[in-house]
């Protein structure tokens, strides 16, 4: 294998490693995007169980 091959193999693996590693980053963005809209749901949902659980409240203190 001659200097010219070997620049060669190593320029592939060149480009091969840095479109894994786009890949990687866009896949990373997308995560984020994804844990962020759970986070919110989350929330949303944590709200909602503390309005109910003041409504069960005054309901029961309303039965007393």
């Amino acid at each position: 294998m001659d200097i010219d091959e070997r620049l060669e193999r190593l320029t592939q693996r060149h480009e091969a490693l840095t479109q894994t590693v786009e890949l990687l980053t866009k896949d990373l963005s997308d995560m984020k995007v994804l844990v962020n809209d759970i986070a919110e749901g989350t929330a949303r949902l944590l709200h909602v169980a503390e309005i109910h659980e003041k409504r069960i409240g005054r309901l029961e203190d309303e039965k007393s």
